[in-house]
């Protein structure tokens, strides 16, 4: 499988991140899941997500450690084997939604970080020429995810108050296991002196920047930038997750009589600019650097958080759209930047492990969703979640002044 155009591998890589991506889409998949059990409060729903969260970041950590002793097809194909699982206990779900925790929260959550950590560092290694633009277009695809499975999902399973989600989860299993059980297949790291032809040609070669040091994660924990940073993450990342969760919820208080699948597209759009917007703001880093970005990356949170505001105020869902639109471009900054910040401060000898840690912020933040959840239960309005938003990006500029560059 190593003979094979290398634009194959990131087909099949993308193919593979939409399936584990599939875990964003849990603001949609949850409102036929509420329907269906009237009882369970908003709050209890969304932990399901920050469990998810936590699991999905553990599991990417496990995965970055134990990268160099486990081939990449094994990863994929353990991911799939967990989704099954996942998708099948909390298909089992009844009075008390502990197994839908279990199931999609820990077990599925976990899948996804198996499969997300392996794939992003096989493939990336077939383009070391076009680092940003493979990174970005991969984590475009897992950011369609959300969008994709949404409307499918939403498509089978109507929020009349039944347990029909119970059979669209059991399919969604069986489907997810044998697309990455094929993408496995596909996913095999080149060689170590593997160089594509256009490397080779030396007028296409472009001035790389130097990383500002190479540290070894312990060194890294050392060095107050990271932590600086990692609250900045953490608090940015809280701003984006907690529209992610609450954005079928949001959706439904701007327009009651929208229907289901309409509500499906526009939260899909966070999605969609998520993943475009961790391009743009890949690209903007490469250009300006980590102050220009982390700046503006805050900027628009704050924009997309007004906007979202005035939507609820004048019931416009020209402007919902236009606000998770903003908001979904917005969260699109948070990884890339991760990403870059990493390689750019702490070099790239230990960059699987570094990252793995740096992304470990998301435990922390996928809190931020049932937060917002407890706040929606109290107030009865979605104007918390805005608020909660405003305040979380408040917090990310102050730590932001923190974050520096270490000296060469």
């Amino acid at each position: 499988m190593k003979s094979l155009n290398r634009w194959v591998y990131a087909v099949f890589g993308v193919i593979a991140l939409l399936m584990a991506g599939l875990v964003y889409a849990w603001s949609v998949m949850s409102k036929p899941i509420g329907a269906a059990h009237t009882d369970w409060t908003a709050a209890q729903l969304s932990l399901t997500f920050t469990l998810v969260m936590v699991f999905f970041c553990l599991g990417g950590l496990i995965a970055g450690i134990l990268s160099k002793k486990i081939p990449t097809r094994i990863f994929i194909i353990i991911a799939g084997i967990l989704f099954v699982i996942g998708f099948m206990v909390a298909a089992m779900a009844g009075d008390s939604p502990v197994l839908l925790y279990l199931g999609f929260g820990i077990i599925c959550g976990l899948g996804a970080g198996f499969a997300y950590t392996p794939v992003m560092g096989t493939v990336s290694a077939w383009f070391p020429d076009k680092q940003g633009l493979i990174s970005g277009i991969l984590l475009m695809g897992f950011g369609l995810s959300s969008f994709i499975v949404g409307k499918v999902y939403t498509a089978y399973t109507p929020s009349d108050g039944t347990d029909g989600w119970q059979a669209t989860f059991r399919v969604m299993g069986i489907i997810v296991v044998i697309v990455l059980v094929i993408c496995s297949i596909f996913l095999v790291k080149p060689d170590a002196d593997y160089k594509p032809k256009t490397i080779t040609d030396s007028s296409k070669k472009k001035e790389v920047r130097e990383p500002a040091s190479e540290k070894t994660p312990g060194e890294m924990l050392r060095h107050p930038s990271f932590w600086c940073y990692y609250i900045w993450a953490i608090v940015v990342s809280g701003a984006g997750l907690a529209l992610v969760s609450q954005g079928s919820g949001i959706a439904t208080e701007v327009g009651p009589n929208v229907s289901a699948g309409t509500i499906a597209t526009v939260v899909g759009l966070i999605s969609i600019f998520n993943g475009i917007g961790r391009v743009i703001f890949g690209a903007i880093f490469d250009k300006k650097g980590h102050k220009f970005t982390m700046i503006l990356d805050m900027i628009v949170f704050i924009i997309a958080a007004l906007i979202i505001i005035a939507s609820l105020a004048t019931g416009s869902f020209t402007v919902l759209t236009i606000g998770f639109i903003v908001g979904g471009i917005a969260y699109g900054g948070v990884t890339p930047t991760n990403s870059a910040i990493i390689s750019d401060f702490f070099g790239r000898n230990n960059y699987p492990t570094n990252f793995s840690l740096i992304n470990t912020n998301l435990i922390i933040a996928s809190f931020a969703s049932t937060i917002a959840g407890r706040l929606y239960d109290s107030s009865q309005s979605y104007f918390s979640t805005m608020i909660m938003m405003i305040i979380l990006t408040v917090v990310g500029f102050v730590v932001f002044f923190g974050v520096r560059r270490p000296k060469q």
